[in-house]
């Protein structure tokens, strides 16, 4: 039995070839809920999203951090997946995700993930980037990447979920995750998701605020930034 959380924003080109991916799963349809978590989208996203999914509801915190906590507080099982509106994940990943939590003693397991667009250079950059989080979990360094992660519900209500910051708040929950019990990285845990963030604001620009944001939180210090991740629309 697991849940997944998607958080939502003027995603109506997209979340309905998300959730139909999600229904399109091994696991049996009565052993999963999928909860939609809106930040008061402007277009037909949420319309769209009670087609499919178990639970609609309205953010009340702040961030994509804060919309998935609330998710989480409304989530009926105690394993929680997270992916975004603009991800495609394969018809096992319930099944994956279920499997590795067979072991009592992991309490979060992630993946990587790799471009839907059928582009060359976005291609490249993400060989390079899922190379560089494989090698980083050798040395128990665990990224859960919102695309493609799960965890315990207690373990993560027992850190506090995720922390309000500017960016790398899944890089941060992965670090105080493992203070309580081990994560798995799973490389044929794996997704597809959309680069037009990275298209349209530069996937130079992207990488190096995700890289900054990791360094700062492994020294522990504070990630300082005049420039949020705030709702755009990408479409």
């Amino acid at each position: 039995m697991i849940s997944v959380i998607i958080p939502t924003y003027n995603e109506e080109k997209n979340i309905e070839n998300c959730l139909k991916s999600l229904l399109n799963q091994i696991l049996l349809r009565k052993e999963f809920e999928i909860i939609v978590v809106d930040g008061k989208s402007k277009d037909k996203t949420v319309k769209i999203a009670k087609k499919y999914a178990d639970k609609v509801i309205q953010q009340k915190s702040k961030g994509i951090g804060g919309a998935r906590n609330d998710g989480v507080k409304l989530a009926k099982y105690d394993l929680i997946a997270t992916t975004d509106a603009d991800c495609l994940v394969p018809e096992n990943w319930f099944e994956n995700i279920i499997s590795a939590f067979k072991d009592e003693e992991i309490v979060a397991v992630c993946g990587s993930d790799g471009p839907i667009e059928n582009s060359i250079k976005a291609n490249i950059i993400f060989l390079l980037i899922r190379n560089f989080i494989r090698v980083s979990s050798y040395f128990g360094i665990y990224c859960l990447g919102g695309t493609n992660s799960a965890f315990r519900k207690k373990a993560f209500l027992k850190i506090g979920g995720y922390r309000d910051l500017p960016h790398s708040d899944d890089a941060d929950l992965g670090f105080r995750l493992k203070k309580v019990g081990r994560i798995k990285y799973i490389r044929k845990l794996f997704v597809r998701f959309s680069v037009r963030r990275m298209e349209k604001d530069g996937y130079i620009n992207i990488i190096w605020t995700w890289l900054k944001g990791d360094i700062l939180l492994l020294l522990n210090k504070p990630i300082k930034t005049k420039k949020r991740y705030i709702k755009q629309d990408y479409n």
